[in-house]
């Protein structure tokens, strides 16, 4: 975020601003740039040029902060005697290429952020802290301490023999999702501490013409792998990625979620290391401690890890023999980030390879409609696996009109039943409810009391707690948390119900249906802990489940060999939202959470309850026809002028009063017209009106939103450039805090 209400401390820390405190005598420039929302990079004074890529601790202001050199120029922006002198400099890695250079560069640009807010929160925290390298036993810097630990060390014969003998490799055996054929299935995960089969299945027809086309590709191209759900992308992906490995290249595979890494680390392991030796496979995301990403990243840098399994961090991983990138399920919007810099990882990582001239290898069931017009105009090559990599069939799709029926707790008669007939049959029934908690508000039926968050402009969601009187009453917008009241804050009714169901309430209506089943909920709350959600899905896939609850966590990637069967509730939630996405999302959450059913074996069934079956969605889910939504979509966005056919900047204010930020935004809507300094921009760009947010306030901070527009992205481009070197000003007197998002997914 770019703020307005920056300190006077940190205003006043631009290094020409303050007396010079470097050395006198001959003196070389570097420019260095430096995780501060101001404009930059910032000159400083220097005894040798300096590489660009090295990082440097300068001083700033009343600080100290890492930087990372970005070039050497002939002489400083600003008076040298202004410039101050660089303390140290960091050489315990090599700088960083010139092609990780140009990705920030791009990104800072494209993403109108200052290049330090770029780079530097892209390093591990250990490479971009002063106090990494400070103090008696830090002198030595975060690199030389983890090469230290990692150094073997001289062990006594006998314990030798015994660690050799415990660390003896064993003949691999296939595990519970990895059938005898060998075959690999989207999303494999085996079970908690078991080997992986590693050797290679024979690929179907589909697999195979995928495969050697990938081969065929030199230099530069997207490839869009569409494949329904269980047609044996990953096999594909494994056998693009151990070409590129033979080639002594490096392979980056990203994937969504967290929760999706462990699930392909054992089959990358067991598959590609006989390509790219032992240990070439390092695993970056966000949820690893400092020092597991600092090792990560180190190792990619260095080249010892050939194979990168991330989430979308990794995009920004240095890596100088990259030759692929495999982006699995590129339609998900978790690929986006939601804060400070709000890059896209797909489509960083497409511009990377179009800058290192490598293919890209784009994987869904059910692709981004951006990705679906580049293929149908020819930009992207579009290869399909049309069926199931195994012989079973894709699960027979059932909606459920619940207009006219009795539902308990949400659950339908026909969905009852259908999960007592799996029971009976010893087959697992997954029941999907994309609302976590108990229920999603405490209401009084006397006085139509609610419970609202004191902080949010939202209610607050009845969450179960361990033991009695455990319940409380939690607000998913900024962390609130309160005990649910005795009685009714506004009439004194001790008769609180709640209202709706989450996750929570679903799992104790299913213990009470089948008190003999094995019931098991995941969700953000059961997984919170470090490890949690591995060995709940390893528990699911041991056969120690027969009812698996879950949200979204559950609808991707995950490949449940006794799953049967598929219910859905709520799913009309998503179909009358504002945000014009919403259609898509649905969609592929859907299909996404409907391929888990039946992928082992033949009868899987997906039942959707919803009061709308005649809606386009849910009629071509009942066909698994992607193509054909994906056609109706596209006519709806070209209609009507929207993303793919347009191209959208979303400003968000956020203030103390509402009527502030709509001020500051009206004002800025106002710009091209005050300053005239946009030309001929203007009348290429259409500026829509300032309005609140659906969730107007968070955490006592009120917001709106402006949206800008245009048909041609170097337009908005250019507009966005003029636009955001004036909002600053503009903000710092209005008193409030902005941020623009290039390519929003949620408006």
């Amino acid at each position: 975020m770019t703020p307005s209400d920056t300190s006077a401390d940190l205003l006043a820390a631009a290094p020409g601003e303050h007396a010079s405190t470097a050395q006198s005598g001959p003196a070389c420039w570097v420019r260095v740039a430096l995780d501060v929302p101001l404009p930059g990079p910032f000159d400083y004074r220097a005894a040798a040029p300096l590489a660009a890529g090295l990082r440097v601790i300068v001083p700033f202001g009343r600080r100290r902060l890492v930087g990372v050199v970005v070039d050497n120029p002939a002489e400083p922006a600003i008076a040298p005697a202004q410039v101050k002198a660089v303390e140290r400099v960091l050489d315990d890695l090599p700088p960083f290429g010139a092609d990780w250079l140009r990705l920030a560069v791009f990104a800072a640009d494209y993403y109108q952020r200052p290049l330090g807010e770029v780079m530097l929160p892209a390093l591990p925290p250990p490479l971009r802290k002063v106090s990494a390298y400070e103090g008696q036993r830090s002198v030595t810097g975060p690199v030389a301490r983890m090469d230290q630990r990692a150094a073997p060390k001289p062990v006594k014969k006998k314990r030798a023999a015994k660690a050799a003998q415990a660390t003896a490799p064993e003949a691999a055996t296939p595990v519970d999702n990895v059938d005898p054929a060998g075959i690999v299935p989207d999303g494999a995960m085996p079970l908690a501490g078991a080997p992986v089969a590693a050797v290679a299945p024979v690929l179907n027809d589909d697999q195979r013409t995928a495969v050697d086309a990938i081969a065929a590709v030199r230099g530069f191209k997207p490839i869009l792998l569409h494949g329904v759900t269980g047609s044996g992308k990953t096999e594909v992906y494994l056998h693009a990625a151990e070409r590129v490995l033979a080639a002594g290249r490096q392979v980056l595979l990203m994937v969504p979620e967290i929760n999706l890494t462990p699930q392909l680390e054992a089959v990358l392991r067991a598959r590609l290391d006989a390509v790219a030796g032992p240990g070439a496979l390092a695993v970056l995301h966000s949820g690893l401690a400092d020092g597991e990403r600092l090792q990560a990243w180190v190792r990619a840098q260095r080249g010892q890890a050939r194979v990168l399994l991330g989430t979308r961090m990794s995009v920004f991983a240095a890596l100088p023999d990259l030759g692929l990138i495999i982006v699995d399920e590129e339609h998900d919007a978790s690929y986006k980030q939601q804060d400070g810099l709000r890059y896209s990882a797909r489509d960083l990582a497409i511009w990377r390879a179009h800058d290192l001239d490598i293919p890209v290898l784009l994987g869904s069931a059910t692709p981004s409609l951006e990705s679906w017009l580049h293929a149908e105009r020819g930009r992207y090559l579009r290869l399909t696996l049309a069926g199931r990599a195994r012989s079973s069939s894709l699960p027979a799709v059932r909606l459920v009109d619940t207009r006219r029926l009795a539902m308990k707790q949400g659950l339908s008669p026909q969905l009852t039943d259908a999960i007592g007939k799996r029971l009976e049959r010893g087959e697992q029934s997954l029941v999907f409810l994309n609302r976590r908690g108990y229920a999603p508000v405490l209401h009084c039926a006397s006085c139509a009391w609610v419970s609202h968050c004191p902080r949010c402009s939202a209610y607050t969601v009845l969450h179960r707690g361990p033991g009695a009187g455990g319940h409380v009453l939690a607000c998913h917008h900024c962390g609130y948390q309160a005990r649910v009241p005795r009685a009714c804050p506004e009439c004194g009714d001790q008769d609180l119900q709640p209202m709706g169901r989450g996750t929570q309430r679903v799992e104790e209506h299913l213990g009470e249906l089948f008190p003999g089943a094995r019931i098991l909920r995941i969700d953000a709350d059961s997984t919170r802990r470090k490890g949690s959600a591995q060995a709940l899905f390893a528990s699911v896939h041991a056969g120690e489940v027969d009812i698996l609850v879950g949200t979204q966590m559950v609808a991707k990637g995950h490949d449940f060999s006794r799953l049967g069967l598929v219910g859905v509730l709520n799913a009309d939630s998503m179909l009358f939202a504002h945000d014009f996405r919403a259609p898509e999302r649905l969609f592929a959450q859907l299909m996404q959470v409907a391929g888990r059913a039946g992928r082992h074996a033949e009868g899987g069934e997906v039942l959707i309850q919803t009061g709308y079956p005649e809606q386009p969605v849910y009629q071509a889910l009942l066909r698994h026809d992607y193509a054909g939504f994906a056609r109706h979509a596209l006519r709806e966005r070209e209609s009507t002028g929207l993303p793919p056919y347009a191209y959208q900047a979303l400003l968000t204010a956020e203030a103390r009063e509402l009527a502030q930020a709509l001020a500051f935004l009206q004002e800025a809507r106002a710009l091209p017209e005050s300053t005239g300094a946009f030309g001929a921009l203007v009348s290429t760009i259409t500026r829509y009106d300032p309005v609140p947010l659906r969730v107007v306030r968070v955490a006592n901070v009120e917001r709106a939103q402006l949206l800008v527009e245009s048909a041609h992205r170097p337009a908005l481009q250019a507009f966005l450039s003029t636009w955001s070197a004036l909002l600053p000003q503009l903000a710092s007197a209005s008193r409030v805090r902005w941020q623009l998002e290039v390519d929003p997914l949620e408006i």
